[in-house]
């Protein structure tokens, strides 16, 4: 597995940015959802390249899917 982000550095950034209360799994929280998000976009990216008929995914296949599934992505 990828090394994970450190909680109390993570905790610390949430906490900084904003003036509310974070619960006590929010880190956990937002970094699986990060996850999901990548996972995503790498399995999309894929299809387009193998739609392009391309052995490898390039730079301009994660962009010309990176915009569509950050507008799903926002909830």
């Amino acid at each position: 597995m990828s090394k994970k982000a450190p909680r109390a550095t993570l905790k610390r950034l949430m906490k900084s940015n904003t003036d509310i209360r974070i619960g006590k799994n929010a880190d956990l929280m937002a970094q699986l959802n990060l996850l999901v998000v990548l996972h995503r976009l790498a399995e999309e990216s894929r299809v387009k390249a193998f739609e392009e008929k391309s052995v490898t995914i390039k730079a301009h296949h994660v962009r010309a899917v990176a915009k569509k599934l950050l507008k799903s992505s926002r909830g």
